[in-house]
């Protein structure tokens, strides 16, 4: 349904990409926005390498780290709600394993909400080794009382939701996305590439060393090894350069927190059917009671892992009133998405039945997306001009 109070401001977004590439060091790009079910703008610039040998197009492929964890709580929320199953449930109703150290009645809502205490392992694991990561969880003692704190899961959030959908669906949560959403809506996004779409994969570059605005106690704690913060952002080990996602044995792992390779296009439909109700060429893939799941807050306040104010639905981000940084997903409460790392940004406003979804190479140097991205979402609206 369309809000007749609401326009885009498309050339705003036109605008501020090209700024990007002016004068923010962008390298290669991609926006999507779609408005009602229609995809209203579609902007492709720069290349896919520094030696610029391959020109960036709307059909290049990039990995955007976390924006994966919102396909991938969709794909969770989807299966609960096949399977019967309510975020109150425990865990360990569906793995009993997991019941060990004092995890019997953590439910699938506070993983969701990054409310679980398991934001870090004690072992050393390899992220490369699933079973070795999830003997590791269910040895793991929480590092506060489920539902009583929350701290942002970086790694550990994918491990949990895809045992989770293995064991009531026998599939991973990659190949559940791609069975259940990627396949049928037509999506170009993938978590676990398969090999035959490597060569459209753009080559990922690390940010300048910059101080971003608000998020300097992050980096503070980021730099200390013993700290919280460092310790989930490498728990289970591996892949610590951003070079080890340029690997096409990253690609194709599937990691459901971080693994998520696609287009700004094909990210931006996906958000835009859940802007529109849930429903896409009239079939209905989510239920109202599940996108309410999505869109309210579960949790607010002080992060544990970020450092900073953060606010999480059942496995969306959402912005916390409370905080002072900029709101990344536009003025409306009902907004739900998910960041990545390096400034990637994906999004559904239902109130507005809009979508908006921002890849790129170039990472910036920044926890949470920065002027890049959060510009265009400001122009979007008509802010800020």
């Amino acid at each position: 349904m369309k809000n007749p109070a609401f326009e885009p401001s498309l050339a705003g977004v036109e605008r501020v990409f090209g700024e990007n590439f002016a004068s923010r060091d962008e390298l290669g790009a991609s926006v999507s926005v779609w408005h009602c079910g229609e995809e209203v703008l579609s902007l492709a610039n720069g290349f896919c390498d520094r030696d610029e040998t391959r020109a960036w197009r709307p059909d290049t492929l990039v990995p955007f780290w976390s924006a994966t964890k919102g396909l991938s709580s969709a794909c969770f929320l989807h299966m609960l709600e096949g399977s019967g199953i309510s975020l109150g449930e425990p865990v360990a109703k569906v793995w009993p394993e997991f019941a060990r150290a004092g995890k019997a009645e953590m439910n699938f809502g506070q993983v969701l909400s990054h409310r679980a205490g398991l934001p870090a392992l004690d072992r050393e694991v390899s992220i490369f080794d699933h079973a070795a990561v999830v003997s590791a969880i269910e040895d793991q003692q929480p590092l506060w009382e489920p539902g009583s704190r929350h701290g942002y899961h970086p790694r550990i959030f994918g491990f949990i939701l895809d045992e989770i959908m293995l064991r009531l669906v026998g599939i991973r949560l990659g190949d559940y996305f791609r069975r259940e959403f990627g396949d049928p809506m037509g999506l170009e996004v993938w978590i676990g590439l398969p090999e035959a779409e490597r060569g459209r994969v753009a080559i990922l570059y690390p940010g300048r060393m910059s101080d971003p605005d608000g998020e300097a106690d992050f980096y503070r704690a980021f730099a200390d090894p013993q700290s919280l913060t460092r310790r989930a952002f490498a728990s289970p080990s591996g892949l610590a350069a951003i070079s080890g996602m340029n690997s096409p044995d990253a690609w194709q792992a599937g990691w459901p927190a971080l693994g998520g390779i696609g287009t700004a296009g094909g990210l931006s439909k996906f958000y835009a059917m859940l802007a529109g109700g849930g429903t896409w060429e009239g079939k209905c893939y989510f239920p109202q009671q599940v996108l309410l799941a999505m869109s309210h807050v579960l949790v607010s306040g002080r992060d544990e892992v970020f450092c900073m104010e953060s606010a999480f639905s059942a496995g969306f981000m959402k912005d916390d009133p409370g905080s002072s940084r900029r709101r990344m997903f536009g003025p409306s409460a009902k907004s739900f998405g998910h960041p990545g790392a390096g400034g990637s940004l994906a999004f559904a406003d239902p109130e507005n039945n809009l979508a908006f979804a921002y890849t790129m190479n170039q990472m910036s140097y920044g926890v949470l997306p920065g002027p890049k991205a959060l510009d265009m979402v400001d122009a979007l609206y008509g802010l800020g001009q």
